[in-house]
């Protein structure tokens, strides 16, 4: 086997690899990748047919690459809706990922959400992310949950939840905090600060009302 089979060789293991993916940024990645050597494999021993369908696919994981890193951090692609900490499709979304959520958060306890404030990310009608918050007093807000399902853990969808401060302001928070030993943590990219195991954002504080100011007196 020459040098040149191996490259063709890697390239298709490449695109077997991107199929494994669960992270879709990720897979569309690998697959460019593997779609331009294998460009140049077969370009190179001129299989044309190849060529041309490599070449298509490339394009295709260029668009949706482009799509995906261009929507990433748009409010009009995903959206914070807010739920009781009793819904039932609460529930089982932490259900059905409770092990991938305790990889990430070894300290959730998903047997003590009473009183937590629930937000679930969504994009269209699918889940991209938990976040569990509750009032840990003082005007803190502690998170307890901030949980990024596998297909869009290239993504910070909870940024959402924090750049909305409003939901955290209404409340009466003046800070929050991020929960203690998460694994790969993002908060340094959404202006947290580090402090000990955990982050910690300072909100703004909340717009006072416009105040009616009586009329000036009139003179006769």
């Amino acid at each position: 086997m020459n040098w040149l089979e191996l490259v063709g060789w890697a390239g298709s293991a490449l695109l077997v690899w991107s199929l494994l993916q669960t992270r879709i940024l990720r897979l569309r990645a690998l697959n460019l990748v593997g779609c331009a050597v294998l460009i140049g494999y077969n370009a190179t021993i001129r299989v044309w047919p190849m060529v041309g369908l490599n070449v298509v696919l490339a394009v295709i994981n260029i668009w949706y690459l482009r799509r995906l890193l261009s929507t990433r951090h748009d409010e009009q692609t995903y959206q914070v809706v807010e739920v009781g900490a009793d819904d039932a499709f609460l529930a089982h979304t932490l259900r059905v990922h409770a092990a991938d959520i305790a990889r990430f958060n070894p300290g959730f306890r998903p047997d003590r959400l009473a009183g937590r404030a629930a937000f679930l990310v969504v994009r269209a009608d699918e889940v991209v992310g938990v976040v569990l918050v509750r009032d840990a007093g003082d005007g803190v807000a502690q998170v307890d949950l901030d949980y990024v399902t596998p297909p869009f853990r290239d993504f910070t969808p909870g940024e959402f939840v924090y750049r909305r401060s409003s939901l955290f302001t209404d409340r009466g928070f003046r800070q929050v905090v991020s929960p203690p030993g998460m694994i790969a943590p993002y908060y340094h990219r959404l202006g947290f600060r580090r402090a000990g195991q955990s982050y910690t954002l300072d909100l703004p504080a909340p717009a006072l009302p416009p105040r009616d100011d009586p009329p000036p007196p009139t003179g006769r």
